[in-house]
């Protein structure tokens, strides 16, 4: 458990474990974003195909669904110090196969499948295990906040220091450079974590699809995992359509980097005063307002701006992101303790499946319209989407109290 300590993130690192999991965080991301930028030049070279190149992209989001749902159960069936190294390894095996120079295009592929499958399990259980570490109050949710903030920090820095990294040895070698990152992950993890038993231990624990059912007939736990999904459906819109755009208002490479920047630099802004400025109280209360409202700035595409005028709406779009705190609270709260791993882990994989479903859509729509249009429709949408799935949350937090009442009668 988390000392006592007044809110704010420096308590947060004062706690030891922490500090660890913040580091091998570091590491494990920096292989993930590496590995996938090495691992599609690699791809392209060997094949000259850009079919190819982008599918090893798109590879990092579809399986993220089978992992996600058949995995989740080793969450809290298994101890999460050792799902943690585990996951570690096997991602370091991934990777030290695809730097072997006999590895055929196809099992490159399928490798990149594997990391993408445990990837998941790995996310769930280090976010519960969050929980265990920090406890379920205001640590946690800064806790949580500091990975997400670090986490778009990496898209920022990890493909530049990827790229960097690639103009000084080949992608067979920026892939060996990974496969060291994830075994630093798993050996800071191994030594600076304390093991603790797995959460549904002597408890009846459903595996595979029965488990997730169990998990989801709480109309609490859906509630809040729609309230995660639904934002980053409509949100990478602009991001997947970034280049297209960029070539229908006629900018250069730089412009189209801010573009790209703008969504992440919000979210890091956002998060960052929610968490420093804002008590539980206030960040509990901005969740509603801040995740409807979260894709109305991309109403601002309507007229076809210039780069100016996207980026603000994008930075605004990510700035929304600061309703996760107070997101995150209501989760953790809401989640048995015995389902804790899966039901994280569940909620991972879905947000990022929904990525991968968002940019797809965006593509197939810009095929038939404009891409300002597809940009701006899509603020439109989403904010109805949004509203549905405030309503429907409002209503269980509705009932929870009625039974709550209920019960002290």
């Amino acid at each position: 458990m988390a000392p006592a300590a007044a809110p704010g993130y420096l308590a947060v690192f004062a706690v030891p474990e922490f500090r660890f999991v913040f580091v091998a965080h570091l590491f494990s991301l920096l292989g993930v974003v590496v590995s996938e930028l090495a691992l599609t030049v690699l791809v392209y070279d060997l094949t000259r195909s850009p079919l190819l190149s982008s599918l090893t992209f798109a590879l990092g989001f579809l399986p993220y669904l089978l992992g996600g749902t058949l995995l989740a159960g080793l969450t809290d069936r298994l101890p999460p110090r050792r799902i943690l190294v585990v996951c570690d390894l096997v991602c370091a095996g991934c990777v030290a196969l695809m730097v072997v120079p006999a590895t055929p295009v196809a099992a490159l592929l399928v490798l990149r499948c594997a990391v993408a499958v445990v990837s998941p399990v790995f996310n769930g259980t280090r976010m519960a295990t969050l929980a265990d570490i920090l406890g379920e109050g205001e640590l946690f949710v800064l806790g949580r906040s500091l990975l997400r903030i670090v986490s778009q920090s990496a898209l920022l820095a990890g493909f530049a220091a990827g790229g960097v990294l690639l103009t000084l040895v080949p992608p067979r070698g920026a892939l060996a450079v990974t496969a060291a990152t994830f075994l630093v992950s798993a050996l800071l993890l191994r030594l600076g974590t304390a093991r603790r038993p797995a959460r549904a231990a002597g408890k009846e624990a459903g595996g595979g699809l029965a488990g997730t059912w169990a998990v989801l007939r709480n109309r609490r736990v859906r509630a809040l995992m729609l309230m995660f999904w639904v934002p980053p459906l409509f949100a990478v819109v602009p991001e997947a359509l970034a280049a297209p755009y960029a070539d229908e208002i006629g900018v250069s490479t730089a412009a189209l980097g801010l573009l790209m920047c703008a969504l992440p630099v919000g979210t890091i802004a956002g998060e960052l005063f929610a968490g420093s400025f804002l008590s539980a109280g206030t960040r509990s209360r901005i969740v509603l307002p801040l995740a409807v409202t979260g894709v109305l700035p991309y109403l601002l595409y309507a007229p076809e701006p210039g780069v100016v005028l996207a980026a603000v709406a994008l930075f605004l779009a990510g700035a929304t992101g600061a309703y996760t705190l107070g997101l995150d609270a209501w989760f953790v709260a809401a989640v048995p303790e015995e389902q804790r791993g899966r039901a994280m882990t569940l909620m991972t994989a879905g947000m990022m499946t929904v990525q991968g479903v968002g940019m797809a859509g965006a593509g197939i729509a810009a095929e038939f319209a404009p891409v300002h249009a597809v940009v701006a429709g899509t603020g439109v949408l989403g904010t109805v989407c949004l509203l549905a799935a405030a309503v429907e949350l409002r209503a269980t937090e509705r009932r929870d109290v009625a039974d709550r009442h209920v019960t002290s009668r």
